[in-house]
């Protein structure tokens, strides 16, 4: 599998977008940003990301559920999606491993761990 280079980040919080961004830019990747599922879903279409960081407390559909929807689609199948969030409890973890998440990791976002767990996808 080749490197993660193009990663979505679907999160309803500007702040944490335009944080995660800024980070994930510095490390040379192409972000691309929807502030919820709708947008994300119509984004991933165009901009084929390579990964996806899901938030999970969003208006209208949650993390958990654009993250089963876009693992049981065929086409993007794929494409690892990590989920951040602040819901740190074990049972949330197992929940959203088994919707289709590859891995997880608790608001507020530890940037080593976000960027260790990244190439632990390559």
């Amino acid at each position: 599998m080749m490197a993660v280079r193009k990663v979505l980040i679907v999160d309803d919080s500007k702040t944490e977008t335009l944080f995660m961004t800024e980070v994930l830019q510095k490390n040379g990747f192409a972000v691309s940003s929807a502030q919820g599922a709708e947008q994300a879903l119509d984004l991933m279409s165009q901009e084929k990301p390579e990964l996806i960081l899901m938030d999970v407390v969003m208006p209208g559909r949650s993390g958990f559920q654009l993250t089963r929807a876009i693992s049981r689609t065929p086409e993007y199948a794929h494409i690892p999606i990590i989920l951040c969030t602040s819901k740190s409890l074990e049972t949330d973890k197992v929940w959203g491993l088994r919707q289709g998440a590859r891995d997880y990791i608790t608001k507020p976002v530890d940037v080593a761990e976000l960027l260790a767990k990244i190439k632990a996808l390559d």
